[in-house]
């Protein structure tokens, strides 16, 4: 219970779906399970789905310190103060070392108050820093590892206004999917959406970008993945070594693992498949080179480099080889990553667990993300770091790609 002779009040609001996001309940149940309390000054009802709610309260705590500890953790449920201060920035002094009190960001959009103007931040990313261009007059996030010597970089939230990603909504057609998690959910509804949005992306010129894991080779699924991009469905793609590894085994000797992906059988011989199919690329120095000499001729890799789509492959510790395009720098195939996700509006995540979490936390959380996997701890792990907005499909990916690809009729 707040004592009344030390108690300090500060007037905060929040906007946008309160109720029917649960973020109403969750401000007000983290005020009192923090030791603070409230007073509702305001309280208007958005009583259509297209219509926003707002609220406005006197935030209380015991003292001074305690007030600003709560009323930062406000901040990533999207209060800000009634009464907004301008952003106070502070210069880094040593490469890479951010000032003590810097803002940590969420993937949530968000705008920063400064000079009696808010900015809607750019770049936006979870785990980043909220960096001044005076230059461009903006504010964008920016990794630890960019940040330079004289940077100027906000410090505190109380400048800071976060928009919590809403529930969707039944306007925008996902209204099938839940980040909840189950394997009874019957998949064939939310692979029809999945299928219709696909389909009006690429109408309206959108972007979808897939993350893909090497159980699609290994499953005979990628040939249905390998059509979509020949019909445009796919404007980007993103896994490690082993996917083209395997890829590039099934279109030289038909195996994935050495594994006939006919007949299911294991092949004499047939766990050298992909040390000979890295090898033959070698030759050619690069699998878009094998491709223009004619030696690969179908399959996801010939697909993705016809059609031109920006791809990475970023390596690991395990990986053979690895082919000649795998990106072995970790901090630059993070780079890549983020380039070839700006601005997509879909990213469909096939069986990857790492590369779907990395992913995730890179993505700003109003961009769809459906993550499609047999383990349901798979997507509980993706949304447990921050990637709330993840929508599931636990199933199996092979089975998934086939239906889905019979939906876009292809």
């Amino acid at each position: 219970m707040v004592d009344i002779l030390t108690m300090k009040k500060r007037v905060c609001a929040a906007e946008g779906h309160l109720i029917d996001t649960g973020n109403l309940s969750l401000i007000l149940n983290t005020i009192l399970s923090e030791g603070g309390d409230y007073h509702i000054v305001k309280f208007t009802v958005g009583k259509t789905p297209d219509k926003t709610s707002s609220l406005e309260f006197e935030l209380i705590a015991s003292g001074t310190e305690e007030l600003q500890a709560l009323a930062d953790k406000l901040t990533q449920l999207g209060v800000f103060e009634k009464q907004v201060p301008s952003a106070q920035l502070e210069p880094v002094e040593i490469n890479r070392h951010a000032p003590e009190r810097f803002y940590v960001t969420t993937n949530h959009r968000t705008e920063v108050y400064f000079q009696g103007k808010w900015y809607e931040v750019l770049d936006q990313r979870m785990d980043a820093a909220l960096a001044w261009d005076g230059a461009q007059q903006s504010f964008s996030c920016r990794k630890l590892r960019e940040l330079k010597q004289g940077d100027l970089v906000v410090c505190g939230s109380d400048s800071v206004r976060v928009y919590p990603a809403a529930v969707a909504e039944r306007i925008d057609g996902f209204s099938f999917m839940s980040n909840e998690v189950s394997s009874e959910r019957s998949d064939r509804a939310a692979i029809y959406q999945v299928a219709q949005a696909m389909t009006e992306l690429k109408k309206s010129g959108g972007k979808t970008v897939v993350v893909c894991g090497p159980v699609v080779v290994h499953t005979g699924a990628s040939g249905y993945l390998a059509n979509m991009i020949r019909h445009g469905y796919i404007q980007g793609f993103l896994s490690g070594n082993a996917v083209a590894v395997h890829d590039l085994e099934a279109q030289f000797f038909g195996t994935s693992l050495g594994v006939d992906l006919e007949t299911g059988k294991v092949v004499e011989h047939g766990h050298n498949h992909h040390m000979r199919a890295i090898n033959a690329i070698y030759k050619y120095g690069s699998i878009a080179d094998a491709v223009k000499a004619g030696v690969i001729t179908g399959g996801l890799m010939y697909e993705i480099v016809a059609s031109g789509i920006p791809y990475c492959l970023a390596g690991s510790i395990r990986d053979d080889g690895p082919l000649p395009e795998t990106e072995n720098d970790m901090i630059e195939a993070q780079h890549q990553y983020a380039e070839i996700i700006h601005d997509a509006d879909m990213i469909i995540m096939l069986s990857t667990m790492l590369h779907a979490i990395g992913t995730g936390n890179m993505t700003p959380s109003w961009v769809k993300m459906i993550c499609i996997d047999i383990n349901p701890a798979v997507v509980t792990k993706l949304a447990d770091r921050g990637s709330a907005q993840t929508m599931s499909i636990v199933s199996d990916v092979g089975l998934f790609l086939k239906a889905l690809a019979e939906q876009l009729e292809l």
